[in-house]
């Protein structure tokens, strides 16, 4: 993996994690998230790791939530909200549930206590968010990918960023493996997309306990 990393850095890890299934989705793999946190626990004194989702809360049972369990009882500070519903200009349904807020606060209040952060996203509005964090000493890398077609990663995002970690160089060290995928149960998932509306997310925790 690309990035310098040094032992005694305290790192944290701030997954954006519609952002991040999307990228590792149109490149093809699926996350496993045990190995993920291994890797960056191997390069540094990881200091917390962070998972950001909105959740549907008018569904009885939602598919994503094994996987919410499984992240916070294996090492995850999960942090979720609620979605809204509001219908546009055009008469159309759709979800917001852009947790970009909650997770910018935390950055902020956790940079005292870092020296790397580490986030999982490519959306161009945390450019400012990086660029804060800069000026109080602390080095940003951000991980994303500009080889899916269009790129995930917004420029001015990727520009401002200390280093570039490209997701798709990552893939060999935290993908799940085919067999792992087979097990995977059918049916998607609502998961809300960065840009506010609902996408489908399939992830199966389980596969990852192991």
């Amino acid at each position: 993996m690309k990035g310098s990393f040094y032992d005694n850095e305290r790192v944290a890890l701030f997954i954006d994690g519609s952002n991040l299934y999307s990228a590792a989705r149109a490149l093809g793999f699926d996350i496993d998230y045990r190995r993920l946190l291994k890797v960056f626990r191997d390069k540094g004194r990881l200091i917390r790791a962070y998972y950001y989702t909105a959740l549907v809360d008018d569904q009885e049972y939602s598919p994503i939530r094994p996987l919410i369990d499984w992240l916070d009882y294996n090492g995850y500070t999960m942090v979720t909200k609620p979605t809204k519903e509001f219908t546009d200009a055009t008469g159309r349904r759709k979800i917001k549930g852009n947790m970009d807020i909650e997770l910018a606060i935390d950055v902020l209040e956790m940079a005292d206590h870092l020296d790397h952060v580490v986030l999982f996203s490519g959306d161009g509005d945390f450019r400012r968010l990086v660029e804060a964090v800069q000026r109080r000493g602390l080095r940003v890398s951000v991980v994303s990918t500009v080889k899916s077609s269009p790129p995930m990663v917004a420029d001015e995002l990727r520009r401002q960023a200390d280093e570039f970690i490209e997701l798709s160089d990552l893939a060999a060290q935290i993908a799940r493996t085919p067999s792992e995928r087979t097990t995977r149960p059918p049916g998607p998932a609502s998961q809300p997309h960065p840009g506010g509306e609902t996408e489908g997310h399939a992830d199966d925790p389980m596969a990852r306990t192991a």
